[in-house]
């Protein structure tokens, strides 16, 4: 894509004209090794907790997600009393 036109294009991304499609965000992802699911945060929080994610490997990722079921859990149970 010649340069001017991807300016517009990012221009009308930008303003809330048009949305990127997923493939383009897919693309971008791999390039700026983000997961695609950073392009859809809302605030800085969540950006941070997603890419706090990205960059565990799967074993840490798996690890993390049994401490927060444990914890959803026992929250759960404590409520209950």
């Amino acid at each position: 894509m010649e340069p001017n036109l991807a300016s517009a294009r990012m221009t009308q991304y930008e303003k809330g004209q048009h949305s990127p499609k997923f493939q383009l965000l897919k693309r971008l992802s791999d390039i700026l090794d983000v997961p695609v699911t950073y392009f859809y945060c809302e605030d800085n929080t969540a950006s941070k907790l997603t890419m706090g994610l990205h960059r565990l490997d799967d074993k840490e990722r798996q690890q993390l997600l049994q401490d927060l079921q444990k914890r959803s859990s026992s929250d759960s149970d404590s409520s209950d009393a």
